[in-house]
């Protein structure tokens, strides 16, 4: 289906279906995942992140008009999870998971976690205007700040910080970053260029234009195999990640966002269109799966170069689109997706992760706005 049936199919269709049967009316929670037939997976551990997810979805959808009740039920979950998951043990920030009891399961505070929080956050705020979720918003600001970052101004990877350091959480905290620039939240310009910095002088490879995902403390690339690793959907998405903070603060056109999407491309099966998962700065491919998110995020790139004005990229982003519709949603349940497909692209079994929905949500609302 075109763009304009993917928005009726995430507003009429996905959006209601997930805040139904895809939340526990009991707590306001969300579920973490749904079974195959659609029901929850009541037994799953609950991730803080993919609260944070749900909650900037339907915070979102709600600004947007798309899903009206959005904002009530966003705020609703965000006071839940603020209950159980915000510093039971006293020692600050949000813990990474709990129990269907609400009990904790790893006390662990997640850097990438905390992105979603921001983000999540600051959507909410934007779509309700309530005091505490400001005031929530500056407490992990300040959390992050204290406890979470390096000297370089990167986010550790937790407390207790550990190795290999990612690019990922770094990813994640600039575009909870932009998203405070929208909000035209007081520094959050200045965060942002901090971390666009690193991604230029650390974490792209000028020299095979690519960009790891696993490093050294010091951002050196990982020893052995993980600094040969690269994920060519996280290529994809900090194009659309460039291209919305140089829209945002007004910057010159980065050469590196092209650069990125030509090397994503080297890994884009020529039959589907698809990315693969994983691939390695020789050339190789990695893991020959192809999860869903990747090609979210290869229509948002191309969604990106539609906004500049680049020959073709209409097109592209209207096929990256329809290759999502056609692979991974509408299955196994009408309101689902897939969440991977073999290396033949036939969709692996599996439950339908909540997870997805923030990808897929991001995406369509993109394809609304720039098409």
């Amino acid at each position: 289906m075109g763009h304009g049936n993917l928005i009726a199919w995430m507003r009429d269709l996905a959006l209601p279906y997930w805040a139904e049967q895809g939340r526990d009316a009991g707590t306001g929670l969300f579920q973490e995942r749904l079974l195959p037939d659609g029901t929850p997976d009541h037994a799953a551990t609950r991730r803080v992140r993919v609260q944070a997810r749900q909650i900037y979805v339907y915070a979102h959808a709600s600004v947007l008009g798309w899903y009206p009740d959005g904002a009530g039920l966003a705020l609703r979950a965000y006071d839940r999870l603020a209950e159980i998951a915000h510093a039971p043990d006293g020692r600050g920030g949000f813990i990474h998971s709990f129990g269907p009891d609400g009990r904790v399961e790893s006390p662990l505070r997640d850097a990438y976690d905390h992105a979603f929080l921001v983000l999540a956050f600051a959507w909410l705020l934007r779509a309700t205007g309530e005091p505490r979720v400001r005031a929530a918003l500056e407490a992990v600001l300040g959390f992050v700040d204290a406890e979470m970052t390096a000297a370089d101004g990167s986010l550790l990877e937790g407390v207790p910080a550990s190795l290999p350091r990612r690019q990922n959480p770094q990813m994640h905290w600039y575009e909870a970053m932009l998203a405070l620039m929208e909000l035209g939240f007081p520094g959050a310009a200045e965060r942002a260029a901090r971390h666009r910095a690193l991604f230029e002088t650390r974490l792209y490879d000028p020299g095979t234009r690519s960009l790891g995902e696993y490093f050294t403390d010091d951002w050196a690339p990982a020893p052995g195999l993980a600094g040969a690793i690269l994920e060519p959907g996280h290529h994809a998405e900090w194009v659309w990640l460039l291209r919305r903070h140089e829209a945002l603060a007004g910057l010159p056109r980065s050469p590196i966002a092209g650069a990125l999407l030509e090397t994503a491309l080297r890994w884009a099966d020529p039959a589907t269109g698809l990315l693969v998962d994983e691939a390695l700065r020789d050339g190789g491919t990695h893991r020959g799966t192809r999860r869903t998110w990747l090609q979210t995020e290869l229509a948002k790139a191309w969604l990106s170069e539609v906004e500049l004005g680049g020959l073709g990229a209409a097109e592209r982003a209207q096929a990256a689109l329809a290759a999502l519709d056609r692979y991974y949603l509408r299955q196994p349940i009408e309101a689902g997706w897939v969440d991977q497909l073999d290396q033949e692209a036939r969709a692996l079994p599996g439950p339908i992760p909540a997870s997805t929905l923030y990808h897929i949500f991001v995406a369509v609302s993109e394809a609304a706005r720039v098409l």
